[in-house]
């Protein structure tokens, strides 16, 4: 009998790499097929349709994005067509099985911080607002699933999609970086991400979950952390604030409370400086 098959888009991303790389540990149950823009272009919604009659996945997950905030603001019609427009797609096409969507801790305004999923979304981009509204047309499905993720961190296809590469890029251009002090956020590695989602999906939960670290840490602090990991670069971060920074709004603290979905994993969620010490090996 032929094996599931499961749809990972956004492959050449981080976390939808790390789902396609770890699904031989994970989940190999399954037959995991991996997107990348290349592969199939979601915004073409004929070929995603006719794809999708071809392979008869019995599972999506929705990984695939723009979600540089920057990006989303100056064009964001075509913010919309990519996150909402093609989640709409895919979760229709998915409407009998599962269907797993990749969301954000940006959704909220981050005057609380701790959120948990009973929390009042209140977006200040346009990124967050499209995520905002593609979480409402997934979840109006009880069959399907939203994840809200926080920044995750690892190696990328690209070499440029964690937090960790994108600070090692800039020191390894001999850049002094100024991080936030006050910008709080819940921060994991994509490989741990990609351990609880084969986990949900193995035991086919459904609704709204938040998975990311169990430490919440300023960008100066996740800054501090991946600089004593990489002292070869000469890496230098200095703390910066929120209020000299000119563009769109950001919310100070968007950590995220995850003990809905750690009651379901069979593992514990770790915060950032305790996975960096227990994997010294690990590039990040």
């Amino acid at each position: 009998m032929a094996a599931p098959v499961v749809w990972v888009t956004g492959a050449g991303g981080l976390i939808g790499s790390y789902l396609v790389r770890t699904a031989t540990k994970f989940a190999p149950e399954f037959q995991v097929i991996g997107f990348t823009r290349g592969q199939l272009e979601l915004t073409d919604l004929a070929a995603v349709r006719q794809a999708f009659r071809d392979q008869s996945p019995q599972a999506v997950i929705h990984c695939a994005a723009l979600s540089k905030s920057p990006a989303c603001q100056a064009e964001p019609a075509v913010a919309r067509k990519i996150n909402v427009d093609v989640t709409r797609c895919l979760a229709e096409l998915a409407a009998k099985t599962q269907f797993i969507f990749f969301s954000t801790d940006l959704v909220f305004d981050g005057r609380q911080g701790n959120y948990d999923e009973t929390a009042k979304t209140n977006p200040l981009s346009v990124y967050a607002e499209t995520k905002v509204a593609a979480e409402r047309i997934v979840l109006a499905n009880p069959r399907h699933t939203v994840i809200r993720a926080s920044l995750n961190g690892g190696t990328s296809p690209t070499g440029d999609r964690g937090f960790n590469e994108e600070l090692r890029r800039g020191w390894r251009e001999g850049r002094r970086l100024s991080l936030f002090a006050d910008e709080f956020r819940s921060p994991l590695p994509a490989v741990v991400t990609a351990r609880a989602v084969w986990e949900l999906v193995a035991k086919q939960l459904t609704g709204l979950f938040h998975i990311a670290g169990s430490e919440r840490l300023s960008r100066f602090e996740i800054g501090q952390l991946v600089a004593a990991r990489w002292p070869q670069l000469n890496p230098v971060v200095e703390a910066g604030s929120l209020k000299n920074y000119p563009g769109a709004p950001r919310p100070p603290d968007t950590s995220l409370n995850c003990a809905k979905v750690q009651r379901e994993l069979s593992f514990r969620l770790p915060g950032l400086r305790e996975w960096l010490a227990e994997n010294p090996d690990e590039p990040f």
